[in-house]
Parts: C-alpha cells; structure tokens; sequence
C-alpha cells in the first residue's frame, strides 16, 4: 500500500472497468437474517445488553455537537420557561434536542479481499474497506437507520510504516484506514476509532468486516437468484441485456451487484437500484430457506464467519436478535453523507459538507425535546 496516504492505496481500473464497493446494505440485511435464525438454538444472555452499551460514551460526540451548535448559530443556553433542560442538549433553529442515549451504532466495513480472513502482519497490508455503513438501531422507535460513507472521504487517519512503527496522523481517503492494520482486529479498531472521529466522537457499540468473497457464497446458499435485469450490462465477465430474466449463481452474482460503467453518467444510481432490487429478493428467499431447513441460518453463519470480523460476542448478538423482531427498515431510513467530489492529484477525493454532517448527526442520534 506504502506511505502516499492519498493514493498509495486507491484501487485502480483495469481496461476501463472498475469493481468498486461491496453490498454492504445486502449484508447487513443477511447478517441479520443470519444472526436472528441462528440464536434461536442458543440460550439467550442477557447481559449482552449490558455489554453493548458498556462498549461506548457519548461524551465526546456531546462536547463537540454544542460546540458547532454555536458556530452554526444555535445556543447551550435554555429558555426561562425551559422545565426539562439537562447537561448536552441545544436549541438549533429553535428546536430543544437531547442525545438519545439508547441507541446503538454498529459499523459494517465491506473489505476488497475475495478471500476468506487472514492475519497479516500489522503494517500497511491489512486491505482497504471500499464500502463504509454505520448501522443504526433506535429503541424509542423501532427503527434501523443506515447511513453510507464515502469511501474516498477525507479525513484525518492514523498511518504506520510497513514494521507497524506508529508514523502520525494524515488527511487521506478513509478506505485506506483499514489497510494500517492487520486485515483482522487491529484493521477494524483503527476503521471504527477514525469513523467515531469523522463523526465527531460517535459511539460505536460494535463492527463487522466482511470480505467480498462472501457474496457468492451467500447468494448459492439460497440456490441463487432469479430476476429480470433492470439495465443492459457488457462487461468482459458478465453480459445481459435489459429485461432479460437470469438465475444469479456464483460469481455473477457479484458481477451484477457490482459492476458498472465509470463513464456513463450516474452508473452508481444504476447500480444502487440494483443492489435494492437483489436486497429484497434475496430477503424472501432466505425466509424461505429457513422454513424449509431451521438449521439453514447455523450453516449460513458459518459459512460467513469464514469472511468476517467482528467484535460482537454470542450473548451481545443474542440480545440485538430479541430486540430486532420488532424493528422496521425501509429506504426512508437510508441517507448518505453530502459533499462534494474532485480529483486528486491522481484520485478522487470526497469532502464532507460540514453543515449537512451537524444536520444528520442530530437527526439520526439526537431527539427533539417537546
């Protein structure tokens, strides 16, 4: 990867055509899936609960919200008829907001590795997360939020040499954060301490990295997918034409989540739409999967857990499954950070719009106080 932290890792096109970015949003829904079938052979462990909420504080994200409160023109101070005013909470365009202290963020990392996980040493080999999704559950309304991260966007990482000798922090594309490690658990709690830092001291109660080699294995576990193809596709590997019914199976179904077009306009949009319509078929397939065999999610963990890492034990895992029976996801609850993009001195490079970030840290994690 070496030590030009602003391309020295960037994944680069071959004949034109790039694949960039794995399905996290697929993978988080699996995971899930995956995850609610399998604890129901385990004894369920309560003190995953408090587990989890142990794992993160709130105070650092609290500091730096009121200090943009103010430079955005909001106020710390409570008004005279105020009755409930705590520590933390801010007026911003004349709306009382309050941290919710009850949800839980987990961080998903899509890895640019076809292979199942290997260690490696700690330097800068660990491979770089070109999908970034912070996954959201709020208690007080039963809803999951998912909020997808730019790979490219900029901001301050902390970079090691190829001894894994600490060398300071740069501004670089975040992807590459994940590559200062070892492709394993020190890859994954550097990615979620500079995630935490880019949202300004977010709590992160857990992650979960998984290689791209997974999609394959997850989509034939299922006996594949059939769909009719929503746009003409021509690539060396994989060719459809718009309307044409396929059955996914192997690899093509990586092709058909992934590939597109760098120089067509919006080839992400079409990809995006896409990606929801697989999301939503492979969802249906997998339930019935389960019906068929109650062992199915058991094998299909397993199967995953050659492809992923993640910090969440069997007792934290079981108490999310309790919870996440009765929480709801829908498109609604999907938002991207804004910005903008422009080119590096050899690749793309995204800047968050400050503003915006301050707008949607209070909307997902922060509650209007009536």
């Amino acid at each position: 990867m070496g030590n030009n932290t602003k391309s020295g890792g960037s994944v680069q096109a071959k004949s034109g055509w790039k694949f960039r970015h794995v399905l996290v949003t697929v993978l988080l829904v699996i995971v899930v899936i995956v995850f609610l079938g399998a604890v129901a052979f385990l004894a369920l462990q309560i003190s995953g609960k408090n587990s989890l909420y142990g794992k993160a504080d709130a105070q650092e994200m609290r500091t730096a919200l009121s200090e943009m409160t103010v430079s955005l023109g909001g106020t710390l101070e409570e008004e005279e008829e105020e009755e409930d005013w705590q520590v933390g909470d801010f007026r911003y365009k004349g709306v009382h907001y309050r941290y919710n202290e009850d949800i839980m963020t987990f961080l998903f990392l899509g890895i640019d590795d076809m292979d199942e996980v290997k260690v490696v040493a700690d330097g800068v080999e660990g491979g770089q997360s070109d999908a970034i999704f912070l996954l959201v559950m709020n208690p007080h309304n039963k809803q999951i939020t998912v909020i997808a991260v730019n790979r490219n966007t900029m901001t301050d990482i902390d970079v090691y040499d190829k001894l894994g000798n600490y060398l300071g922090r740069a501004k670089a594309q975040l992807a590459l954060q994940h590559g200062y490690g070892d492709a394993a658990g020190v890859s994954c709690e550097r990615t979620k301490e500079t995630v935490s830092n880019l949202f300004r001291g977010l709590p992160i109660h857990g992650y979960c990295a998984i290689n791209m080699g997974a999609i394959p294995l997850l989509n034939d576990a299922v006996g594949g997918i059939e769909l009719q193809a929503l746009e003409t596709m021509d690539f060396k590997d994989f060719s459809i034409e718009e309307g044409e019914t396929i059955h996914l199976k192997g690899m093509d179904a990586y092709y058909y989540l992934h590939n597109r077009d760098v120089n067509t306009f919006n080839s992400a949009g079409g990809r995006l739409a896409r990606q929801q319509q697989y999301l939503m078929l492979y969802a249906e397939a997998a339930i019935q999967a389960i019906k068929a065999d109650i062992t199915f999610p058991v094998t299909l963990y397993n199967t995953l857990s050659k492809y992923m890492v993640t910090d969440v034990s069997l007792n934290e895992v079981s108490y999310l499954a309790t919870q996440m029976l009765d929480y709801q996801f829908n498109m609604e609850n999907m938002h991207s950070l804004r910005g903008s993009t422009v080119m590096g001195e050899k690749f793309e490079e995204f800047y968050v719009d400050e503003t915006a970030l301050y707008e949607l840290i209070v909307e997902v994690f922060y509650e209007e106080v009536k």
